[in-house]
C-alpha cells in the first residue's frame, strides 16, 4: 500500500506514519529527516538544503523530487511506503508518478500545530518561530492545491488530528480498511 501523509508541521504525521509503518508492514519515509540528515552533510547540497530549511521554504520542486524518486527506487519502497511531506506543492503532486493508493490529511489549527511544536524538547533550527510561520505560511499557500488536486482524483481523506493518537489512528485504519489495535 502506498500512502501518502499530508499535514501542517507538528499535526501528528510522523506518529501516525510510524505506526502504521509498523501495522500494514511497510517503510516509513519523511522527506522533513532526508533533507535534515543532507542538511548535517559538510556538501554544497548539504549547505543548501540546510539554509532553505532554516529560512523555512519549500526545497524546489525539481530537487525534492529528485531526491524522492531516488529514495523511492530503493527495493525496502518496492512493495509500498508511507511518505510524509511529500508532495508539498502541486507540480510535485502532479508529476509524481508512483501510483498511490491514499492520502490523509491530518488537519490540526495552526495555533494547535505551534503549541505542539513548543512542547517538544528536541526542537530543530527549522522550527525556530521565524522559520514555523514562513512553514505555516507555505503549507497554506502551496500544499492547499495538493490537497485539492487529490480530493479531484479521489484519493484525498480528511482526518481531525486534534484528537488522541488512539482516535485518529482508529479513523486512518477504518479508511485503508485495515482493524486498528483497539478493535
Amino acid at each position: 500500500m502506498k500512502i501518502v501523509l499530508i499535514g501542517i508541521q507538528g499535526s501528528g504525521k510522523s506518529t501516525q506514519g510510524n505506526l502504521l509503518a509498523e501495522k500494514l508492514k511497510v517503510p516509513y519515509l519523511s522527506t522533513g529527516h532526508i533533507f535534515r540528515e543532507i542538511a548535517k552533510e559538510h556538501t554544497p547540497m548539504g549547505r543548501y538544503i540546510k539554509e532553505i530549511m532554516n529560512s523555512g521554504y519549500l526545497i524546489p520542486d525539481e530537487k525534492t523530487l529528485e531526491i524522492v524518486s531516488d529514495y523511492l527506487s530503493r527495493p525496502e519502497y518496492q512493495k509500498g511506503y508511507i511518505l510524509d511531506g511529500f508532495p508539498r506543492t502541486k507540480v510535485q503532486a502532479e508529476s509524481f508518478k508512483n501510483g498511490i493508493d491514499a492520502v490523509l490529511y491530518i488537519k490540526v489549527l495552526d495555533e494547535e500545530a505551534i503549541r505542539r511544536l513548543s512542547l517538544r524538547r528536541d526542537n530543530r533550527e527549522d522550527e525556530a518561530p521565524r522559520a514555523l510561520k514562513k512553514r505555516i505560511e507555505s503549507f497554506h499557500k502551496f500544499t492547499i492545491p495538493v490537497l485539492e488536486y487529490y480530493k479531484e482524483k479521489g484519493k484525498l481523506h480528511e482526518i481531525n488530528g486534534e484528537r488522541t493518537i488512539e482516535e485518529i489512528h482508529r479513523d486512518i485504519c477504518g479508511i485503508l480498511g485495515v482493524a486498528s489495535n483497539g478493535q
